[in-house]
């Protein structure tokens, strides 16, 4: 299936800024990411532009290439040093927090705008690279713990309290949450995904959800806070309730249903029979 260009999914970061002058951080990882690759250039240019013009040209695509690369690299290390600073100042925590109390922004809300607005520009330059792996390095690097076998670039993952199993596949423009802003209140909660979780197309797993092994989230749900999936099992709907026994991870599943039909009708029997009846419907 195609991405639309709309489509801008990854790793993300909330766009709630409580202070302006916060947009410092921000503006200091473009300088120096900027700063970086200038100096690379400026080396280039003195290297080959004086000895052949062909060489220059014939070279500099390859030199682009290396000039983004470390450009996404200097920004994610810095705001990796700065959230290292900013922890050390206040450090993160899950529960229920207000954001404004006696007309003052809290400490906790304080510091999550300033651990987002650090994030974004590294998150941004590393999901426009055409390849995935930066994507991992980022999610790494702020404290997700994930696989290289997952498949989570479809979907908006937040970058705080989450942790993926093995094998997890996650839809397009699913959203898999650890924080949320409900009125005044902020909830950070941490979510776990385990090995082997399917998630569907623009479904929402909402702060301190549990999804354990070979369970399915189908495309279009949503789950509550702090919900639980229980291993093996089909949720759908909204919010989330359990749907049917989740079969399809079995082993030699095709060859069982295989030899039991022998024609299209009967296939679809089996199909209905199988994966069409509701559970809950007495719930």
């Amino acid at each position: 299936m195609s991405t639309p260009s709309s489509l801008t999914a990854g790793p993300f970061t909330s766009l709630v800024l409580v202070k302006k002058r916060y947009l410092i951080f921000y503006i200091y990882l473009i300088w120096i990411s900027l700063f970086s690759i200038q100096l690379e250039f400026w080396w280039y240019w003195n290297l080959l532009y004086d000895w052949k013009f062909i060489h220059f040209i014939t070279f500099l695509p390859l030199l682009i290439f290396i000039m983004y690369l470390s450009m996404v690299f200097v920004s994610l290390l810095n705001a990796k040093l700065l959230i290292i600073i900013v922890n050390l100042i206040h450090k993160p925590k899950e529960g229920i927090f207000s954001r404004i109390i006696d007309q003052k922004i809290s400490k906790e809300y304080r510091y999550w705008c300033i651990r987002n607005i650090i994030k974004r520009w590294p998150i941004w330059l590393s999901h426009k690279f055409p390849l995935p792996f930066l994507d991992n390095i980022c999610f790494k690097l702020f404290g997700v713990r994930t696989k290289y076998s997952n498949s989570l670039f479809e979907s908006w993952v937040d970058t705080d309290f989450i942790e993926f199993g093995k094998e997890v596949v996650l839809g397009q423009g699913s959203i898999i949450q650890s924080t949320v802003i409900i009125g005044n209140l902020l909830i950070i909660r941490k979510t776990i995904i385990e090995d082997n979780v399917k998630i569907g197309a623009h479904s929402v797993v909402m702060p301190g959800t549990i999804i354990r092994k070979n369970a399915i989230l189908a495309a279009s749900s949503l789950t509550t806070i702090g919900q639980e999936l229980k291993e093996g099992w089909i949720y759908l709907g909204v919010p989330a309730k359990k749907f049917k026994k989740n079969i399809f991870y079995e082993d030699n599943l095709e060859e069982i249903i295989e030899k039991q039909m022998h024609d299209v009708e009967e296939i679809r029997q089996k199909y209905e029979k199988l994966y069409t009846k509701r559970y809950d419907k007495d719930i």
